[in-house]
């Protein structure tokens, strides 16, 4: 029975992974902005285990996790948490960009950082859940589509890194996905949300179950996911 340590299981894709993953029986270990939203997840998923770590203020997870029990046995981690704010390059103010880099780029090397011991030990596998916008960057969405490079980039180097120890990585891209995210992307781009035109939560989630449950004589390392409708 693996063991998933998992960002942004509240909603979205990280609802949809964390609830397949909880349905077949493996153990999850979820991560909660704050002790009411942890109580939230551990009612939605019986058994889960939960950490409380701010994502916004990743210099401080490491004082977060000295007063809590971190897992001994690690086989995944799943970074699927993540935020947006579009605007210009002329409009955007340092604390915008710093909010995106924190939670989108810095948290996760942070949290990485914390549990590679684990997945040496058990060979295991990090799994970044980036954006279309990490690939390409276009108006508006400078700040958002800088994160997300940055996040590739690190998911590139981890993979060097850490071949040599039997930890495989890998970066989802998806394109536009129903989420509450989604919903404010809209919102801020001014236009009407259909969630029926994009992507469904589950099909991601298929997408990051076949990479982790993939044998371990492959190695998917960066996937793309589009729009079919």
């Amino acid at each position: 029975m693996a063991t998933h340590v998992i960002t942004g299981a509240g909603s979205g894709i990280g609802a949809a992974v964390a609830a397949r993953l909880h349905a077949r029986g493996d153990e999850l270990v979820l991560l909660a902005r704050n002790a009411a939203r942890a109580k939230e997840l551990a009612d939605r998923y019986p058994g889960a285990r939960t950490l409380v770590g701010d994502l916004a203020e990743p210099d401080r997870l490491s004082w977060a996790f000295s007063h809590q029990s971190l897992p001994d046995r690690v086989d995944t981690l799943l970074h699927i948490a993540g935020i947006v704010d579009l605007g210009p390059v002329g409009e955007l103010t340092p604390k915008i960009w710093r909010a995106q880099l924190d939670v989108n780029l810095i948290a996760p090397a942070e949290l990485t950082r914390h549990f590679l011991p684990q997945l040496r030990l058990t060979q295991g596998h990090v799994l970044f859940v980036n954006s279309g916008a990490g690939l390409a960057a276009h108006a508006d969405w400078s700040a958002y589509a800088a994160s997300k490079h940055g996040l590739k980039a690190l998911a590139d180097s981890l993979r060097h890194e850490e071949k040599p120890n039997g930890v495989r990585v890998t970066t989802v891209y998806p394109g536009r996905t129903t989420s509450p995210m989604q919903a404010k992307v809209h919102q801020q781009e001014g236009k009407e949300y259909d969630p029926s035109r994009w992507i469904d939560p589950e099909s991601v989630a298929t997408a990051v179950l076949t990479a982790i449950d993939l044998p371990r004589d492959a190695e998917i390392t960066d996937l793309s996911v589009r729009p079919g409708r």
